[in-house]
């Protein structure tokens, strides 16, 4: 009789539907683009700010994909990322530019996606 005691792997991302697949992609999409933007305007108080974001984003990429209380996530994640979109206008009207046209479009699908998997799972 034999026992595996060899520790299990607490990320399976076989395990994500379509959908969370297109959230962690949306969401990374968006980190990536904010540690970009953080790398340019380090020290100061605003690529603070977008590195704060980025994490943001990318932690909740981790928390999905570690299956970690993903309805929270999805709650949380709304009004996170909707912040985001709102804060980028406020800063940023009337001078928009391509990248930020891009992250926002991954952010609004991002938000669309996480509503539909809240209302799914909880």
């Amino acid at each position: 009789m034999s026992t595996n005691n060899a520790p299990q792997d607490r990320i399976d991302a076989g395990s994500l539907s379509s959908l969370q697949l297109v959230g962690v992609v949306l969401a990374a999409i968006s980190g990536v683009l904010h540690l970009y933007l953080a790398a340019l305007f380090v020290p100061s108080p605003m690529g603070l700010s977008f590195v704060v974001a980025g994490v943001g984003f990318l932690a909740g990429c981790a928390a999905i994909v570690a299956d970690y209380r993903r309805p929270l996530v999805y709650l949380l994640g709304i009004p996170f990322t909707l912040g985001q979109v709102v804060a980028w206008y406020v800063v940023n009207a009337p001078d928009f530019s391509v990248l930020g046209y891009v992250d926002k479009a991954a952010q609004v699908g991002l938000i669309a996606v996480l509503v539909v998997l809240y209302r799914r799972e909880s």
